[in-house]
Order: C-alpha cells, then structure tokens, then sequence
C-alpha cells in the first residue's frame, strides 16, 4: 500500500480555501494565509462557494478562479490598496 501525503493530512495543494463567511474568505497559499474581504473583493461576493474553493495558482503570483473568471495577483491581495478597483461590473 502506498502512504501518500493526503493520507498523512498534509496538503498537498499549493492553493486553498480554509474558511468563508459573511465578511470574506480565507486562503491559505503556501504556509501563508491570506483574508480576502468581500469590501475588498466584491466579485467573489455573491459567488457560490464551490465557485470560490475552485481556485487555481497558475504561477507563484498568480490566481485563477476558472468557474469565475477571475485573476488576481497575489500582491493585489497583500495589498489592495495598491490595487484600486477599475471595474464597476457584478460578479
């Protein structure tokens, strides 16, 4: 039998979603984890949450939610106040 790491209960994804609530959600992206508030990132506020556990890290910087079609940089999300929003469409 092999032993994998999902067995152990080690992740084995490089990106995930830890927790939501009313306010935001949480991802854990490496051993960092990193709130995304919904002020902050309306697109993902009345998005189903299977939409939003479905991401992806297409690079080091780079997140995509493919059910969504959205793409943020990681940076946007260490610092969103370097990133002020430019679109006024809905989710």
């Amino acid at each position: 039998m092999n032993v994998t790491s999902a067995t152990l209960g080690i992740s084995i994804s490089p990106v995930e979603v830890t927790h939501i609530s009313q306010y935001g959600f949480w991802l854990l992206l490496g051993d960092e984890e990193l709130f995304l508030p919904f002020s902050e990132f309306p697109w993902f506020r009345d998005a189903t949450i299977g939409k939003i556990l479905h991401v992806e890290l297409p690079s080091s910087n780079h997140l995509y939610w493919p059910d969504l079609d959205i793409d943020l940089a990681v940076e946007s999300i260490l610092h969103p106040e370097q990133f002020p929003l430019v679109s006024h469409a809905s989710a």
